[in-house]
């Protein structure tokens, strides 16, 4: 966005496109309150895993594939086949100059050449001079970002008008660290820059002999070098690009980055000049993946398909046992995969009940206030703007109290992290906290009465909310046969002393738990005058049928039933009995979970692990994730899935014109697509994409976190989150989509939507459609082309037998 009545040269305007381009190619960082979980290749999904992984090396330095020794050993356990490795190099593009299968076994022995960025300029300036330029850059622009970005943790906040470029000049002209570890004159260079940080970008350009060629993958690479603040400035972008707005911070923090390394290069001009040039002119070069990179990504897509292979077989051996009429009770779960397992436990306990899974947010994204509080909560996907507004009901006396209440705790927390109070702070309150502690350590919580149930906008009209409840029943395959109890449930997570607590809650919810969204829509569907509409729009439900919302808490699996915002009491009884089979499936599902989780103690040590302070591992999170089911349930039940598998129920013969699939393909999809890549990335390229060492970290600004004490921040998923210290706990495959639908009706939706189409045309995401029997029949090749799907029958025998 250029400043009003402004106008730039045909020459810098070709280098403001390549910004724009540079900022698209950076993933979004959302801030603590509210992270979800972000595809780290979201700018290069129009790609191949090839070409990415080429790109990535040239700015990065990083290897987005795992290590060759993590496919030998599944090679050599007959987990990978032979013919999963000749089918993925058959289905590989041809013009990359594809290696033989002889080449890729011997591949599979000797691990592939290291990867290495191009330098910046700080980086050969420090070459040549023995002071770490690059860090004392990331360490004077963390700084200054700590406190710019600060969201309310400082006590005080600096002046902030005039864009992020105006506040750094101010800042760097004044800051004396630089010109001490010898960039003389460093604060009046920096006072001289124009104060357009476009124009800031053509002459460093310019200075540095960076040509709109080269700017591409140039302006990436310093804009990786930036870390989560660059990350943190493309949410900005994405948060205002939802509302028609626009953002410049990205390329802002691009120009503050360029302006140290145009000083640094008048500096060390005579010593590396030409080899910046050199560095320059490869930047002009196509990004071209090596036979390396090549054989890497074959070796990934070999990967994936073993395990399609492997999942078509536990989904043939499967052993359903759902019982015909009308079901006892139904419950409705988010699509997530820590939901699978809580399931399977909860079906078990009698064959009349029935399990639904859905997108978390239950078809209502809401812009929420709870009680008592003026912060606006968008409980819904982060790719889709709120489309209601709603929130807690209370008296209005009550509703005062408590808005007090939350104004002074927010005072006193500011309080506490005050430079000026924090020593005295702890010397004279320091032992009234010795009880929380105590508590919160002993796994005793104390626990919070949940708000009032909350209400949608009353401006919301009869016909809207009408509409509103078919679309989401429609979209949930629930028209007919309506048990006593429908219990939604949404999740969330209990965690202590945790910066990455909302990672852990529903992502389609926002970050948030799922408790309003599932509280908003029995609300809505217990309405006698929605009732009444709907059955005017041929969904008839009892009069008998109760909505019961309910929040499945995934780090305890415990369940929390809203029976406050129950209409009656005529079904205490099923309520009742509902509790027991809740209770009953939690011990099981804790069971499942401890065996895999690091020090647990059995299934009664899991509630303690969830209050423990020092606990890094309360849970695994969605680690794991390889595969979305879209299908009916009997698709599924009785197939012990491993918690590694999105659930969405599906039913496309009541699917009229499709328009629940294309749904399904462009929202549900996409955000599984997200958290699947998300711990792809932190597991394979961990220092890029990562989140680092729990045991390090420190919150900036509530943001984000650092490892340490300044510097950048760290996006992504802490090691903690991947790893138990011995090996990895996610698998790094990407998605597997299967979906029971008619191909031409998916190929359709790929026509419309472009974006959904890259994903599965390069590979970020397979496509495999089902079929009437529950059978894997037909993959998804690219060009909106498919081909039978063949579970090979020799898939399971090792390389080395041949």
């Amino acid at each position: 966005m250029f400043t009003k009545h402004e106008t730039y040269p045909a020459a810098l305007l070709e280098f403001v496109a390549e910004a724009n381009k540079a900022v698209k190619a950076v993933p979004p960082l959302f801030p603590l309150s509210s992270s979800v979980a972000v595809n780290p290749f979201l700018g290069q999904t129009g790609e191949p895993l090839a070409v990415a992984a080429a790109r990535m090396a040239r700015v990065a330095g990083a290897r987005i594939t795992p290590e060759r020794a993590h496919w030998a050993a599944k090679f050599d356990a007959g987990e990978i086949g032979a013919e999963d490795l000749r089918a993925a190099l058959a289905s590989a593009e041809s013009r990359f100059g594809l290696p033989d299968l002889d080449t890729f076994k011997a591949a599979l022995r000797t691990e592939s050449a290291p990867l290495s960025a191009l330098p910046t300029v700080a980086e050969l300036a420090a070459e040549v001079s023995g002071i770490d330029w690059p860090g004392l850059i990331e360490d004077r622009i963390g700084v200054w970002a700590s406190s710019h970005f600060d969201q309310g943790q400082a006590l005080w906040q600096p002046n902030r008008t005039g864009g992020a470029f105006s506040a750094w000049r101010e800042f760097a002209s004044r800051d004396l660290t630089p010109e001490i570890h010898g960039l003389k004159g460093f604060g009046a260079f920096v006072a001289a820059t124009n104060r357009s940080h476009w124009r800031a970008i053509g002459r460093a350009s310019e200075a540095l002999g960076v040509s709109a060629e080269a700017a591409g993958t140039a302006y990436h690479r310093w804009l990786i070098t930036l870390g989560g603040w660059a990350q943190y400035a493309r949410y900005l972008l994405w948060q205002a690009e939802l509302d028609g707005q626009a953002d410049n911070t990205a390329a802002e923090l691009l120009a503050v980055r360029m302006v140290f390394d145009e000083a640094l290069f008048h500096l060390y001009k005579e010593q590396i000049a030409s080899r910046w040039a050199e560095v320059a002119a490869q930047h002009e070069m196509p990004v071209t993946p090596s036979r390396d990179l090549v054989i890497d990504a074959v070796l990934q897509d070999a990967a994936e398909r073993a395990q399609q292979r492997k999942l078509s077989a536990v989904l043939t051996s499967r052993q359903p046992r759902r019982s015909a009429g009308r079901p006892a009770v139904q419950a409705a779960f988010c699509i997530d995969v820590r939901s699978e397992v809580f399931r399977r436990m909860l079906e078990a306990q009698d064959a009349g009940i029935e399990t639904i899974g859905f997108a978390g947010f239950f078809g209502l994204a809401s812009a929420h206030r709870a009680a008592g509080s003026d912060v606006t909560e968008t409980r819904g996907p982060v790719l889709l703007q709120a489309g209601v507004s709603s929130r807690a009901a209370e008296p209005d006396t009550a509703d005062q109290n408590r808005r007090y209440a939350a104004r002074a705790k927010r005072a006193w927390g500011r309080f506490k992290l005050a430079a000026v109070s924090s020593f005295a702070f702890v010397e004279a309150t320091g032992p009234l906290y010795v009880s929380k502690l105590l508590r919160d350590s002993l796994g005793r919580p104390a626990g919070a009465k949940p708000d009032p149930a909350p209400q949608l906008d009353p401006a919301i009209g009869l016909e809207t909310r009408v509409g509103m409840a078919k679309s989401v029943l429609a979209a949930m395959s629930l028209t007919e046969n309506f048990a006593r109890i429908v219990m939604l449930a949404g999740h969330g997570a209990d965690v202590t002393n945790n910066p990455h607590e909302s990672a852990l809650q529903c992502g389609a919810c926002g970050g948030h738990a799922g408790d309003v969204n599932a509280r908003l829509l029995a609300g809505l569907l217990n309405d006698a005058q929605v009732r009444d509409g709907l059955q005017r729009e041929g969904i008839s439900i009892p009069a008998d049928t109760l909505f019961l919302p309910a929040l499945h808490h995934t780090t305890t699996d415990a369940v929390t039933l809203f029976e406050q915002d129950l209409p009656g009491q005529d079904w205490k009884a099923d309520v009742a009995r509902l509790k027991r089979w809740l209770d009953d499936a939690g011990r099981l599902a804790r069971s499942e979970r401890a065996a895999r989780l690091p020090r647990a103690k059995g299934e009664a040590d899991i509630a303690r692990r969830a209050s423990d302070w020092a606990e890094l591992r309360p849970e695994w999170g969605l680690a794991g994730c390889q595969a979305l089911i879209a299908a009916p349930r009997q698709r599924t039940e009785g197939a012990d899935l491993s918690g590694n598998t999105f659930l969405h129920n599906y039913d496309w013969q009541a699917d009229a014109g499709f328009g629940v699939l294309e749904l399904i393909m462009t929202a549900p999809v996409q955000v599984a697509s997200w958290i699947s890549l998300q711990y792809y990335g932190s597991t394979v390229a961990p220092e890029l994409f990562g989140g680092g060492n729990k045991l390090l970290h420190n919150v900036a600004g509530g943001i984000g976190v650092l490892e340490g004490n300044g510097g950048a921040l760290r996006p992504g998923l802490p090691w903690q989150s991947v790893h138990d210290g011995e090996g990895f706990q996610h698998d790094p495959l990407r998605l597997s989509v299967i979906i029971e639908a008619p191909r031409e009706a998916m190929t359709d939706v790929l026509k419309r939507h472009a974006n959904v189409r890259a994903l599965f045309d390069n590979r970020w995401l397979s496509l495999i459609a089902m079929d009437s029997e529950g059978k894997l029949a037909w993959r998804y090749d690219g060009e909106l082309e498919w081909s039978p799907f063949q579970p090979e029958d020799r898939g399971n025998r090792a390389i080395a037998a041949e």
